[in-house]
């Protein structure tokens, strides 16, 4: 059996003294258009149909928007802009640990990291891996995908990855065999998104 979806609908004066739920779709039967609601603003917003918005050769132009409306709208979202930031290359080594500090001067005010990870950067060829391939997916020892530990202190953001003296591996590109890597092939790189 076919399911049917029927929306909520209304006279244009009906919809105009509603106002919806979050994300919720009214029809308007007068102006045979959607609207969108936000539970808040009574009357909700209208859509365009087809035909009907921008004439013919008309473009939208996202750099006109007002900074003041996209403040407004991370504010009431609660979301703030992300940066990101990237190490130098890193020798790979079998060491207990490597530890590699962002700089408040190179952070700026706001060091607080919301996620980083540690790739590895081919430098001579190995293991089917070309120079310049970044590797995303590789181990140390027995772990799979090692994800660094973020910490701050006087000195910074301090972006560091446990090796225990344990090998790195790469999966083999061609045949996906996990292959222990020479380290002097390789370097690491640590990427930090604020």
């Amino acid at each position: 059996m076919t399911r049917i979806l029927q929306i909520r609908r209304g006279t244009a004066a009906q919809n105009n003294n509603f106002t919806g739920m979050p994300g919720e779709i009214s029809m308007d039967t007068d102006t045979k258009t959607l609207r969108i609601h936000d539970g808040v603003t009574l009357g909700g917003f209208p859509l365009a149909r087809a035909g009907e918005g921008a004439s013919a050769g008309e473009s939208f132009d996202i750099e006109t928007v007002p900074t003041g409306f996209w403040n407004t709208l991370f504010a009431s979202h609660n979301l703030r802009s992300v940066r990101f930031m990237e190490s130098t290359l890193c020798t790979v080594a079998n060491t207990s640990f490597y530890d590699y500090a962002f700089d408040e001067i190179t952070m700026g005010t706001d060091i607080s990291a919301v996620t980083a990870e540690c790739v590895l950067a081919c430098q001579t060829p190995e293991a089917g891996w070309a120079v310049g391939d970044i590797i995303r997916e590789f181990g140390i020892g027995n772990r799979t995908n090692p994800s660094p530990n973020l910490f701050l202190d006087s000195n910074g953001l301090h972006v560091r990855l446990a090796i225990g003296a344990e090998n790195f591996w790469v999966s083999h590109k061609a045949t996906g065999v996990t292959t222990n890597i020479t380290n002097a092939n390789w370097k690491m790189k640590f990427r930090v998104w604020l």
